[in-house]
């Protein structure tokens, strides 16, 4: 058994200053962080819980939206305003988990969701530069099928698990993070950190920093938006590929996209190559399926996983179809 303490904060400053102490880890709905902790990938010297923290949902005069870090999984995806301006999220947040783990899991904790990469769970039998750095990475030579094609290095080639954060990506999403000096805000796109030689450094995170909420912009394009998940089974698997779009069109033309995916690399990824090739072009599929492998160019595949580019090509193209077929 590994001893920690366990205490309940009131308050955001209350919350940081009990994380003050060396090894301490914010307890949210646990629905990850506990599950490390009983294959002791995990050993936090201290648990500071925070799901009593900020649980709203608040509107922004400037029409965006404000989500407290203590918000569960479920009620945002049930949010009226989140149904009708940001669907994408709400479809993001389904696809993501059981009804019983959403009702669980917290916003802030689904952020810091760490990868399902078998070789970092083994914490007795296998290397990995994520749990251990310079340990080395038996999944570059073991079974990589769920591994990363992107932004990959050769210290670690794991993928990001959250669905939800695709969609946050996809959406221009700001976190807003409290610590002991004071408040900052961090783009959802920047939060997140590709592994490098440091694969172990997962986010932007120091030390007893505290994410209190996240932010959505008003962002009228969201309102047709769409996520799709493609995984071996049809409930409550990882994403081998997920792509969140949102798109607008003007006269048979590509107005604005939006476009990231899940289950291909480190960190949720906004392909910003396709973005760019879309905007201003045909709105139809061969134009959709050219940005798709410009985006995709640069994948590296491995021993296991070389499927992934041509699964997503065909994703992001199926779900850019829909969407300019709805909007048609």
């Amino acid at each position: 058994m590994i001893p920690f303490s366990y205490s309940r904060a009131g308050d955001a400053g209350q919350a940081l200053a009990l994380a003050s102490t060396p090894g301490a880890k914010f307890l949210g709905g646990g629905t990850n962080l506990v599950d490390l902790m009983r294959e002791t990938v995990e050993r936090p010297t201290a648990l500071v819980d925070v799901t009593g923290l900020a649980d709203a949902i608040e509107e922004r005069e400037n029409g965006g939206l404000l989500i407290g870090a203590g918000v569960r999984n479920s009620a945002l995806a049930a949010h009226p305003v989140v149904r009708t301006r940001y669907p994408v999220l709400s479809r993001a947040i389904l696809a993501g988990a059981s009804a019983q783990i959403r009702n669980m899991a917290t916003v802030g904790g689904n952020l810091l969701q760490r990868t399902r990469c078998t070789y970092f769970y083994d914490n007795e039998g296998s290397r990995c530069n994520k749990r251990a750095p310079g340990e080395g990475c038996d999944a570059i030579g073991g079974f990589n099928r769920i591994h990363a094609i992107l932004g990959t290095s050769d210290a670690c080639v794991a993928t990001h698990p959250s669905d939800m954060c695709v969609a946050l990506a996809a959406l221009d999403a700001v976190v807003h993070i409290s610590a002991a000096g004071g408040t900052r805000s961090v783009a959802l796109s920047d939060f997140h950190c590709l592994p490098g030689v440091r694969p172990d450094i997962e986010t932007v995170l120091e030390p007893g920093d505290l994410i209190t909420a996240v932010e959505l912009p008003a962002l009228p394009i969201a309102a047709h938006s769409s996520y799709r998940k493609v995984r071996d089974r049809a409930s409550y698997a990882f994403a081998l590929v997920s792509v969140a779009a949102a798109l607008e069109i003007d006269g048979g033309m590509v107005k604005d996209v939006r476009l990231a995916l899940g289950g291909v690399a480190h960190k949720p990824w906004r392909a910003a190559k396709a973005e760019a090739l879309l905007k201003g072009g045909p709105a139809n599929a061969t134009a959709f399926r050219a940005a798709a492998d410009a985006e995709l160019a640069d994948a590296k595949p491995l021993n296991h996983n070389g499927f992934k580019i041509e699964l997503a090509a065909r994703t992001i193209t199926a779900v850019l179809s829909e969407l300019a077929g709805a909007e048609a």
